[in-house]
């Protein structure tokens, strides 16, 4: 007995020691992720329901399309070399993704090489000439994301190009490109200028450079590729060997002469480019057909906010209750345009074509968002009558559209 309550005895001044040593440690610390508690699960979310009702979500009416003999792979089409799709992010430089790309297959075209070209450093260069325009004009002059596919060219001509992976335009860790604080900072500053009678195009540009630089970051004036030292009209003339005045841009609407270069009037062309060949539409559909069959892709630009467009099945076509197949001709492509149903929406890159019921389909290379919701990421089928409707102009090499020059010369002579 007398050694039980001995045993017990230790056992509880052993813990008692033990629970006065404990007392006598310090404390540690960790780092942890704050809870989301009441206060924001229950209050915060509560108040945001209450100040911000949810807006019942309309409905758009669309091409039914069920039971449609649509394409269903970009495998179906036959198509030329081009770099995998990529995404513009929240940018409205769809007419850089697709002009870029379109240069990219004519790098390989006609020098077999594979490149991927860096859209951001024209981007950044084409605001820059925006800026300059905006000071010029006293502020009459559209200061927004939108451009034309002969804009790269352009821009080109005046600063150079540079690959990929020597300017991406975008921070460190950042995954899509997201210019919409960076536009909206431009354009505040721009029309502050504007309101105060500013005009100083040197000090203006040198805070539109800040801004972009800031955002994208600054691009580079030299550097190497495959071991050698270039500047950006280097890589231009001697890697990428592209003659942008070798492209010219085709044009098919009434409201100018035909066989006429002309101004494409839409907002994206903010410096009234008149260089555009404007042709009747069977002209015009012809050279495109052409083109896609003879080893020349194209890049295209018109309307993307049809009934007949849509993501999901990666189409665009012409319902029959908008206008029957043999009805589409250049007067309804001009009653559309004319009263802004066919809109300057979008810049892709058409690389493939096949033959279907005896029309023509085009395998579309897209960098909107939209093209890789389902299916081949970053493709669009479009019909033969989306394009003869919808679709405004193109850019090709001018080999692939010789008579129709040959035609614009002998109107001059």
């Amino acid at each position: 007995m007398k050694t039980s309550i001995l045993f017990f005895t230790g056992i509880i001044i052993i813990a008692f020691l033990t629970s006065l040593f404990a007392q006598d440690q310090k404390n540690r610390g960790v780092f942890e992720e704050e809870k989301d508690g009441f206060y924001k699960n229950e209050i915060l979310k509560s108040i945001d329901e209450f100040n911000n009702p949810e807006e019942e979500k309309k409905k758009e009416f669309k091409l039914d399309f069920s039971g449609m003999d649509l394409p269903k792979s970009k495998d179906e089409f036959t198509s030329y070399w081009y770099n995998d799709p990529i995404s513009q992010g929240r940018t409205g430089t769809c007419w850089c993704f697709s002009t870029t790309s379109y240069f990219e297959s004519e790098v390989y075209r006609l020098h077999n090489k594979k490149v991927k070209l860096s859209e951001m450093f024209t981007v950044y260069w084409e605001y820059i000439e925006k800026a300059k325009r905006f000071i010029k004009e006293r502020g009459d002059s559209f200061f927004e994301e939108g451009s034309e596919a002969n804009a790269v060219p352009r821009i080109w001509k005046i600063y150079g190009v540079v690959p990929a992976e020597v300017y991406s335009g975008m921070m460190p860790g950042q995954k899509f490109h997201d210019h919409e604080a960076m536009h909206k900072e431009m354009k505040s500053y721009l029309e502050n200028i504007k309101s105060t009678n500013a005009w100083d195009e040197e000090e203006a540009v040198t805070v539109i450079k800040s801004i972009l630089n800031h955002y994208m970051g600054e691009p580079p004036t030299e550097f190497y590729f495959k071991e050698k030292k270039y500047s950006p009209k280097e890589f231009l003339n001697n890697y990428t060997k592209i003659i942008p005045d070798d492209y010219v841009d085709i044009l098919s609407y009434m409201q100018k002469p035909y066989y006429k270069q002309v101004e494409y009037e839409v907002e994206d062309n903010w410096w009234h480019s008149d260089i555009y060949y404007n042709v009747p539409l069977n002209v015009f559909m012809d050279a495109l057909k052409y083109a896609i069959r003879n080893g020349y892709t194209t890049c295209i630009g018109g309307d993307v906010s049809e009934a007949g467009y849509d993501s999901w099945h990666k189409v665009g076509v012409i319902p029959t209750f908008d206008i029957p197949s043999e009805y589409i001709d250049e007067d309804a492509r001009q009653f559309r345009f004319s009263n802004k149903t066919t809109t300057d929406d979008h810049g892709i890159h058409l690389i493939g074509y096949m033959e279907k019921d005896g029309k023509d389909w085009y395998l579309i290379k897209d960098s909107g968002s939209g093209s890789r919701n389902t299916g081949d990421k970053g493709f669009y089928f479009y019909h033969e009558d989306y394009v003869k409707l919808k679709i405004m102009d193109f850019m090709v090499h001018k080999d692939a559209v010789e008579n129709i020059l040959k035609k614009f010369k002998e109107q001059i002579e």
